[in-house]
C-alpha cells in the first residue's frame, strides 16, 4: 500500500488518458502525489511525486485498485463511469479528461446512460461514439482539476 499524502493523491486511470501531462503540471503545483495506474508500462516524469503503478491484466484490475486506496481527499482522473461511480462512493473527487466533474448525482445519470447504450448496442442497434477529444476538452480539464485542488487544499 502507499503512503497517504495528508493534502490527498491524484489516481490517474491511465490507460488511453489523454490529460497526463496536465496532472502532472498541477499535481506538482500543490505538492500533490499522482498514481498514474495501468495495465502496461507507461512512460512517466521523474519526479518523486509521480508514481507509476502496473497492475495485473484484466478488465478491471486498475480500478480495483484505485478503488482500493482512494479516499476523501482524493481526487481520481477517468473517463470509466463504472470506476466513476465507485470512486464518488468512496468520497473521492472524480474528474473526466473533458473537465466533468462527477457528483453523486451525475454519476449515476451517466452510469444509466451507459447501461443504455451498451443495451442498445447489444440488441444491434447503431450507436455513435463519444466526440474527439478536444482542445477546450483539455482546457476545461486543467480548470476542473485545478478549481478541485485548491477546494481539497482549503478543506480542513
Amino acid at each position: 500500500m502507499t503512503a497517504r499524502h495528508e493534502g490527498g493523491a491524484v489516481y490517474v486511470d491511465a490507460d488511453a488518458c489523454p490529460v497526463k501531462d496536465e496532472v502532472y503540471r498541477v499535481a506538482i503545483r500543490y505538492g500533490l502525489p499522482v498514481h498514474v495506474v495501468a495495465n502496461s508500462y507507461m512512460a512517466i516524469p521523474k519526479d518523486p511525486l509521480i508514481h507509476r503503478v502496473v497492475v495485473a491484466s484484466g478488465p478491471d484490475a486498475a480500478d480495483d485498485w484505485i478503488v482500493g486506496r482512494v479516499s476523501p481527499g482524493d481526487i481520481v482522473v477517468t473517463a470509466d463511469i463504472p470506476l466513476a461511480s465507485r470512486c464518488v462512493k468512496a468520497g473521492a473527487a472524480v474528474i473526466a479528461p473533458t473537465g466533468r466533474i462527477f457528483t453523486e448525482a451525475s454519476v449515476a445519470d451517466a452510469l444509466a446512460t451507459r447501461n443504455l447504450m451498451d443495451s442498445l448496442r447489444s440488441a444491434g442497434a447503431v450507436t455513435s461514439g463519444p466526440p474527439p477529444f478536444s482542445a477546450r476538452d483539455r482546457s476545461q480539464f486543467l480548470q476542473a482539476l485545478d478549481r478541485v485542488a485548491v477546494g481539497l487544499r482549503r478543506a480542513p
